[in-house]
C-alpha cells in the first residue's frame, strides 16, 4: 500500500493506494477557516498537522493496516499558505496565511511600480502577486513578534505546508520541500534551480530560514515511530496541481489537465525547459523525478468551488454544495445572467486583485436556479480563459482537456466546459487524481510501481463529454462573459 497524505485548503485527507490505483480507503476531515479582516484569510498551523495526523493514523486502525504493511507515504498540499515556526520549540509564530490571502497586494503593488516585475517574472516564472509565498513571508516576518530577531538568530524556519508536515512527520529532523513547491513561492530561480539570492535580498527574506529543496520522488527519511506504531517512508512530494497532473497521466508536451477544487488550476505540460507566458500565466515546476526537472504552464483560477460554497453558506440557497446541479438543471439557460465569481480578486489571465464579484443581468424572473447556473457557466467561462491563454502561448491546440476535483462529477457543468472550449472533456474513473499523483511520486521512488508506463496502464476513462453548441452561440456568450469581466475589474474606480 501507498498512505496518500493530501492536505487541502479546506480539509486533510488520508487515502490508501492499492497497487491497482484503486483507493482502499479515505479519512477526511475539515478544519477552521479564519477571515480576521476583509481579504485576510488564515489557518491555524497546529490545526493543519493535528487532522492531517489524525486521520491518517484513524484510516491505518480502521483498514487494520499496519505501517510495515506501507511502501511509502505521498504527501501532496495546499500551495503558497505560508507558515513559520520556531525550530527549537516546533511551534508555529504566527497564523499560516493562506494562498486565497489578499493582504500584501499594496506591497505588491509597489514592487511592481518600482519596476521589478520582469525581474521577478524571468527568474521564477511568476508574476507579482499576494497569491505567492514571499509578500506573504515578509509580511509574518515584519508582523510577528520577535519573528526578524529569532530569524536573524537561525531559530526561524518557513515552509509551505509540505515542509510543515515533513518537519512533524519526522520530529523535526527534516526541514525540506521539493522543486513543485519551491517554485511557487516567488524565491526560487527556475532555470538555476535554486533559491536566488537578488530575490531573497528584494523580499528582505533571510536565507537561513528555507528549506533544502528535494526531488519530488525519492525517500527523505522516515515518521517518528511513535506516530504509526514503525516508521514509514517519506517518499513523494508534490504541490497539490502538479500532483493532480501527474495522477492524470499528462507525461507528454502539450497534455492538459483541469482540477476543480476551492480554485481551479489548469497545467498544460511543455517539457524539459521552462516557457515564458506572454499571456500573464505562470511558468512552474512540474516534477522533478531526476537531475532533469520538468515545467509546465499554470492558469491559476481564485475561486471555483468556492463560489458553489458561497451560494450554500452566503446566500443559503442551496443546503450542500452537491445540490446546486439539480438547481441548476431545473432551468435550460441562465437567461443572460452572468456571475463572475471574483470573491477573491481574479487569477490569471487577468491578475486582478482589485476585481469584485459581479452578477449581471438579473431581472424579475431571475430565480435561484439561474443564479446556480450562472454560477456553474462562470466556473467555465473562467477556464475557457486561461486555455485560450496557453494556446496562445505554446502554440498547441489541445486536443482534450483531463479534469478532475469535486467539481469533475457535476456532469452539467462538465458538458458545458466542453461546449464553451469546444474540445472534449475527460474525466477519469477516479477523480483522485491529487492523491493519486503524490502516491505514484512515492510508488516510484519505494519501487512499489516499476516506471511511469506502469502507471499509465492505471489511468482509465470514466466518461467523455463531447462538445454540442454551435460556433455562433459560443461566441455571443464568450463576448457576454468578457464584458461581464470588464465591468467587475472596473468596479472599483467607478
Amino acid at each position: 500500500m501507498i498512505l496518500a497524505l493530501d492536505q487541502g485548503t479546506t480539509s486533510s485527507r488520508a487515502l490508501l493506494i492499492h497497487h491497482d490505483g484503486s483507493v482502499v480507503g479515505m479519512k477526511q476531515q475539515e478544519f477552521t477557516q479564519h477571515y480576521p479582516k476583509p481579504g485576510w484569510v488564515e489557518h491555524d498551523a497546529l490545526q493543519i498537522w493535528q487532522t492531517q495526523r489524525d486521520v491518517a493514523q484513524q484510516l491505518l486502525q480502521e483498514q487494520q493496516i499496519s505501517a510495515d504493511a506501507v511502501s511509502g507515504i505521498g504527501i501532496t498540499n495546499q500551495r503558497e499558505t505560508t507558515i513559520i515556526w520556531n525550530r527549537d520549540t516546533g511551534q508555529p509564530l504566527a497564523p499560516a496565511i493562506v494562498w486565497q490571502d489578499r493582504r500584501t497586494a499594496e506591497q505588491c503593488e509597489r514592487l511592481v511600480g518600482a519596476g521589478h516585475s520582469e525581474r521577478v517574472r524571468n527568474k521564477t516564472g511568476l508574476v507579482i502577486d499576494p497569491y505567492f509565498c514571499a509578500t506573504k513571508l515578509r509580511w509574518l516576518l515584519d508582523h510577528t513578534p520577535d519573528a526578524r530577531r529569532l530569524a536573524d538568530s537561525g531559530k526561524v524556519a518557513f515552509g509551505t505546508v509540505d515542509s510543515w508536515l515533513i518537519w512533524n512527520l519526522t520530529g523535526g529532523q527534516r526541514h525540506i520541500t521539493d522543486v513543485t513547491n519551491a517554485s511557487r513561492t516567488m524565491l526560487w530561480n527556475l532555470s538555476d534551480q535554486r533559491w536566488d539570492d537578488e530575490l531573497l535580498q528584494l523580499f528582505d527574506i533571510p536565507a537561513s530560514v528555507l528549506p533544502d529543496v528535494v526531488l519530488s520522488s525519492a525517500i527523505h527519511g522516515e515518521t517518528i515511530p511513535d506516530l504509526f506504531g514503525s516508521p514509514i517512508r517519506i517518499a513523494g512530494i508534490a504541490g497539490d496541481q502538479q500532483a493532480a497532473l501527474m495522477g492524470q497521466n499528462c507525461s507528454r508536451h502539450g497534455m492538459a489537465k483541469n482540477t476543480y477544487g476551492t480554485g481551479c488550476f489548469m497545467l498544460m505540460n511543455i517539457g524539459n525547459h521552462p516557457m515564458l507566458s506572454e499571456s500573464k500565466l505562470l511558468t512552474t515546476a512540474a516534477c522533478r523525478l531526476d537531475e532533469s526537472p520538468s515545467y509546465a504552464l499554470e492558469g491559476s483560477i481564485f475561486v471555483a468551488g468556492a463560489a458553489v460554497q458561497w451560494l450554500r453558506d452566503g446566500l443559503g440557497i442551496i443546503e450542500q454544495s452537491s445540490d446546486v446541479e439539480a438547481l441548476a438543471a431545473q432551468v435550460d439557460d441562465t437567461d443572460d445572467v452572468y456571475l463572475v465569481p471574483a470573491l477573491a480578486g481574479l487569477g490569471a489571465p487577468h491578475w486582478d486583485a482589485h476585481a469584485r464579484g459581479t452578477l449581471i443581468g438579473i431581472t424579475r424572473g431571475t430565480t435561484r436556479a439561474h443564479l446556480a447556473r450562472a454560477t456553474l457557466e462562470g466556473i467555465a467561462f473562467q477556464v475557457a480563459d486561461v486555455l485560450d491563454a496557453m494556446k496562445e502561448d505554446s502554440g498547441i491546440d489541445p486536443t482534450e482537456l483531463r479534469v478532475d476535483g469535486g467539481a469533475a462529477a457535476n456532469d452539467l457543468l462538465m458538458q458545458f466546459q466542453a461546449d464553451i472550449l469546444g474540445v472534449p472533456v475527460v474525466r477519469p474513473k477516479s477523480v483522485e487524481t491529487t492523491a493519486m499523483g503524490a502516491a505514484y511520486l512515492a510508488g516510484l521512488a519505494t519501487g512499489f510501481w516499476k516506471d511511469t508506463a506502469e502507471i499509465e496502464t492505471i489511468w482509465t476513462v470514466d466518461k467523455t463529454f463531447h462538445p454540442t453548441m454551435s460556433s455562433d452561440d459560443v461566441i455571443h456568450r464568450r463576448g457576454r462573459w468578457r464584458d461581464a469581466v470588464s465591468r467587475s475589474r472596473h468596479w472599483d474606480k467607478a
